[in-house]
């Protein structure tokens, strides 16, 4: 991982001045005339057309979020995936960046926090746009968690938050941090909730979205995961259905240990009348509405599925919904989270 001041050592040294004159020209878009097209359809046009010419290269993903959410997990993700990643850039100096660095290598990551941003009235949407007509894709990841959350993991790596001093606590840092980024945050392309994330699952779940982006086929990744309600709803996803309507394997003695992953309680779940019923409506569901979602170039779509202790029924369903929906999209990840718990602590 570079930081960025050893990468702007090497590399050119730009003054102020220098940088003012390379954003103005950067912004001047030739004249136009009215089309009826959308705006992302004349941005995709733009695209292409740089593509062809050999002058629009370079992918660029952009890290954010709240100190202690997980910033650096995921740069680490993103150098694992062959990104050439700069840590803590500051965000006046992105404009300029494609042109000293754009000929390097194709793939950039690299990460903003609030210590960055420039002045409270600084237009990072108008950056965020200037960007994509500079790269050939830009996207922004915003990773943040809960306020106690976040406590607790500055309380347990005893780090110093950057935003505290003598007179600010660290809970009113977390909240000042939290406004700093509002405008980051509201341009986000995914926006990732880390507090109930381990470095693993944390570290899975950018590996996806980073691959379901390199996708220009069926870009959608599907997620259905299963849950238990009894210790809480997932913090990401897009749909939330309820199985506990359903005869619960949890009452037979001989199925109690099992989950929904082994055969004796698909057996059992497969010859009720109510489950089948229940399957075929969650699957027609998501066939006549994940295609909406891809119209709107969605890239990513969490359905959760939740019973009681997240074991059997919620399991059963979320893997019969795979199977289904593989038959028409091919990116789809199961994940079970309960299991995911009971596995480690067995382990």
């Amino acid at each position: 991982m570079v930081v960025a001041h050893l990468f702007f050592k090497r590399a050119r040294c730009l003054s102020v001045s220098e940088l003012g004159r390379d954003e103005k020209i950067n912004v001047q878009q030739p004249h136009l005339e009215p089309s009826p097209k959308s705006d992302k359809e004349r941005q995709r046009a733009t695209r292409r057309d740089k593509e062809q010419h050999g002058d629009f290269i370079v992918r660029l993903v952009i890290i954010s979020g709240r100190s202690g959410s997980g910033k650096t997990i995921a740069l680490h993700v993103l150098e694992d995936l062959g990104f050439y990643c700069i840590d803590n850039l500051p965000a006046s100096l992105l404009g300029a960046m494609h042109k000293e660095i754009g000929t390097l290598h194709p793939n950039i990551a690299v990460s903003i926090d609030s210590r960055n941003l420039p002045a409270d009235n600084y237009d990072f949407k108008g950056l965020l746009a200037e960007l994509k007509q500079n790269y050939s894709s830009c996207d922004l990841i915003y990773l943040d968690a809960e306020e106690n959350i976040l406590i607790n993991r500055f309380s347990e790596t005893r780090r110093k938050h950057p935003l505290t001093s003598d007179s600010i606590s660290l809970s009113e840092a977390i909240r000042n941090e939290d406004a700093l980024l509002s405008p980051v945050a509201n341009c986000a392309t995914y926006v990732i909730n880390t507090s109930k994330l381990n470095q693993h699952e944390l570290h899975e779940i950018i590996r996806a979205r980073i691959e379901s982006l390199s996708s220009n086929i069926n870009r959608l990744q599907l997620l259905i995961q299963s849950f238990g309600f009894k210790y809480g709803l997932p913090d990401n996803a897009d749909f939330v259905f309820d199985v506990r309507c359903l005869p619960n394997p949890y009452w037979r003695q001989d199925l109690q240990q099992l989950s929904g992953l082994e055969q004796p309680v698909k057996d059992y779940l497969q010859q009720e009348g109510i489950v089948i019923k229940m399957l075929a409506d969650l699957t027609e569901f998501i066939r006549n509405w994940v295609p909406k979602f891809q119209e709107q170039e969605r890239s990513y779509l969490t359905i959760a599925i939740g019973c009681t202790g997240g074991v059997h029924r919620s399991v059963y369903i979320a893997e019969q919904l795979a199977l289904a929906c593989r038959q028409e999209l091919s990116n789809v990840v199961v994940r079970h989270r309960e299991l995911r718990e009971v596995a480690c602590q067995t382990n």
